[in-house]
C-alpha cells in the first residue's frame, strides 16, 4: 500500500471521477458463457445504486475493462454512465486510462481506479487513488492504496463511492431529481 491514511483522505477529498474494471470488481469474477460467446455476470444492486448517486451528483464515472459483452454496456448505461465512458476490450488498461482522461480533460490525480488483477496495476501508478476488492490478486493488494473490506461484486464499489461522497459531503439522494434522470434510462418492453 502506497499512501498513508492522511494522503488517502486528501486524495478522497479531490476525487471527481470514478473508474473501474468490471470482472472481479463490479462482479465476483464468475462468468457463465453462452454458445454465442456472450456471458452472464451478476452485479450487486447496491453498487449500482452508488454509481447512480455518483452520476446524479455530477461525478464522471467510467469503465475500463478487457471484457467485450454488450451486457456490460446495458448494465452500466442504466446506472447513468454514458456509453462513451464504457471502454470495452481494453487489453492495455494503462493506455485506455490515459486516453480516457485526455479525451475528457481529466486530471488523473483526481481519478480513482478500482481493479483486482494484474492488468490493473499499471493504472494504479497513474491515478490519484487506487483501490482493490478484498479478494484481489496478492500483487494488486500490494500495489493498491486501499484494500476494500468487501470482495468484488459484493459492495466494493458502494464502499468506495459512499466513502468518497460522504467525505465530500455529497452522499445524498434527491428522489425527484433521481426519478427525472433514471426513469427514462430503462426501456421496459
Amino acid at each position: 500500500m502506497g499512501k498513508s491514511m492522511g494522503e488517502i483522505q486528501k486524495a478522497l477529498a479531490r476525487i471527481d471521477t470514478f473508474t473501474f474494471d468490471v470482472d472481479g470488481v463490479a462482479t465476483d469474477g464468475s462468468l457463465t458463457c453462452f454458445t454465442n460467446g456472450d456471458f452472464i455476470r451478476v452485479f450487486d444492486a447496491k453498487d449500482g445504486q452508488a454509481i447512480r448517486i455518483a452520476c446524479m451528483n455530477g461525478y464522471t464515472v467510467g469503465i475500463i475493462t478487457g471484457g467485450h459483452s454488450l451486457s456490460i454496456k446495458s448494465r452500466f448505461k442504466t446506472s447513468g454512465i454514458p456509453e462513451e465512458n464504457i471502454i470495452l476490450l481494453a487489453n492495455d488498461k494503462k493506455e485506455a486510462f490515459i486516453k480516457f482522461c485526455a479525451d475528457r480533460g481529466l486530471d488523473p490525480q483526481n481519478v480513482v481506479y478500482a481493479g483486482d488483477d494484474l492488468p490493473d496495476i499499471p493504472v494504479f501508478k497513474l491515478c490519484g487513488l487506487s483501490i482493490c476488492p478484498a479478494d484481489a490478486a496478492p500483487e494488486v493488494k500490494e500495489a493498491a492504496d486501499i484494500i476494500s473490506p468487501y470482495p468484488g461484486g459484493k459492495g466494493m464499489l458502494r464502499h468506495l463511492i459512499e466513502m468518497t461522497l460522504r467525505l465530500q459531503g455529497r452522499w445524498n439522494l434527491d428522489v425527484k431529481r433521481y426519478s427525472d434522470i433514471f426513469d427514462n434510462l430503462v426501456e421496459i418492453k
